[in-house]
């Protein structure tokens, strides 16, 4: 009897002590930060659209008007006592489908419930919108920019999710703004992403080449510098390198993925459909962006390109890498990786180098492979620039970039490459 009333006191104190809404381009995630386990119940009502999410015993700590609501979805929020449960309802814009899970405590993480709310019906169009995008002759390459961590998952102390999504940005601004080239960010904002998740983005929007940017902490204060990571089938042959495994496999526990449907076994299964030519193509992009980052880094971490078994780079068509942008637990990197200038510099590294792999390396149908089948001319006395791209039937801009000429001078005896489209 004294077991039994323990326990039930025990139930009675729980208490919720936090609710949090994150948003993301597919879904609304509502999250409750609980002091106990919990015993729950989620369900939807329509005219007007609301949620509706039973507590049984718990007791609310939280002010209500305090909580910070997602405009596009959530109107208001409220919660009212029954006898036997507590009842939280959110008024909502729009009628949406539920997803509700719990997860246990976590590092810095208690007890969570957490309800996913996805507009009914918007799947379909973000899927039709993609397949569209690739009917194009000479097609963009597409570069898949994973900025990591977010949401629920802070990564490293001190800002790391922060400054990966700054430089994911000034990076998809770069790659953009290149004829031929095309970026997609697996997150635009601060939300949480699942490591499979983003490799199904790079799928599902054919992907020519993934990049995920991190900037991790480690136990060592001194570590610092940057480094370029490629996947290892077998695993991580260095410290550092299984050290960052487990942070990564920490990320989708943190963030709140939920794999309680998943076998534990299936989970760790690598695909190997076409693996060797992704690892293959993976080194040779690999290593000319560290090439770049080489050569405006402060400090690399090592002269070579390192491998590890991330979960984000396991993908059998789609070369991967991940840059290890510096070491946020460094102070001196910390300082460097907040500031603008510093972060314009990787990211424009990492761009040449991007640049460079498809010069080499272009995908069949894209436009770069359209580049790759350019002649060369000399030029002769009286030439122009103008009149040399009217000439072959480009512009004059690409001769430009494709070039690298700072102006239209040119000098007789001069090779000039004249893209074959």
């Amino acid at each position: 009897m004294f077991l039994f009333a323990s326990s039930f006191q025990s139930l009675l104190a729980a208490e919720i002590k936090g609710i949090r809404l994150w948003q993301d381009p597919e879904k609304t995630r509502v999250v409750l930060d609980l002091t106990g386990k919990v015993e729950y119940k989620v369900f939807t009502l329509s005219n007007p659209s609301r949620l509706v999410i039973d507590l049984k015993a718990f007791e609310l700590k939280v002010l209500l008007e305090k909580v910070e609501l997602p405009p596009k979805l959530v109107k208001d929020i409220r919660s009212s006592r029954h006898s036997k449960f507590l009842r939280i309802v959110m008024d909502l814009s729009n009628s949406v489908s539920s997803k509700s899970f719990t997860l246990k405590p976590y590092q810095k993480f208690g007890h969570r419930l957490v309800v996913d709310l996805r507009p009914k019906g918007s799947k379909k169009k973000v899927v039709k919108r993609a397949a569209s995008q690739m009917m194009n002759k000479n097609r963009d390459v597409v570069v898949v920019i994973d900025a990591g961590h977010g949401g629920e998952d802070p990564g490293a102390p001190g800002g790391e999710k922060q400054v990966c999504l700054a430089v994911a940005k000034r990076l998809a601004t770069l790659i953009n703004k290149q004829k031929g080239m095309k970026s997609v960010l697996t997150r635009s904002g601060d939300y949480y992403v699942g490591l499979r998740k983003r490799t199904e983005i790079a799928r599902k929007n054919k992907a020519d080449l993934f990049i995920s940017l991190h900037a991790d902490g480690f136990h060592d204060k001194k570590v610092r510098g940057t480094a370029v990571w490629i996947l290892s089938p077998k695993g991580a042959s260095s410290e550092m390198g299984r050290w960052l495994e487990n942070q990564e496999e920490a990320s989708d526990l943190a963030g709140g993925v939920d794999i309680s449907h998943q076998d534990p076994l299936v989970a760790k299964v690598i695909i190997d459909l076409s693996m060797n030519h992704s690892v293959g193509e993976s080194v040779k992009a690999a290593e000319v962006v560290r090439q770049q980052l080489a050569k405006s880094m402060p400090k690399m971490h090592g002269k070579t390109i390192k491998k590890a078994a991330f979960v984000v780079l396991k993908m059998p068509d789609i070369p991967s890498m991940m840059v290890e942008m510096g070491y946020i637990s460094n102070k001196k990197e910390n300082k460097l990786l907040k500031s603008t200038k510093h972060q314009k510099k990787i990211a424009s590294s990492i761009f040449k180098g991007v640049k460079n792999y498809f010069r080499k390396s272009p995908p069949a149908g894209s436009l770069y492979a359209s580049l790759a089948k350019m002649k060369s001319y000399r030029v002769k006395s009286g030439d122009t620039l103008s009149e040399i791209a009217q000439r072959h039937g480009t512009s004059l801009q690409e001769l430009r970039n494709y070039n690298q000429l700072k102006n239209d001078r040119l000098r007789v005896g001069q090779v000039i490459q004249i893209p074959g489209v």
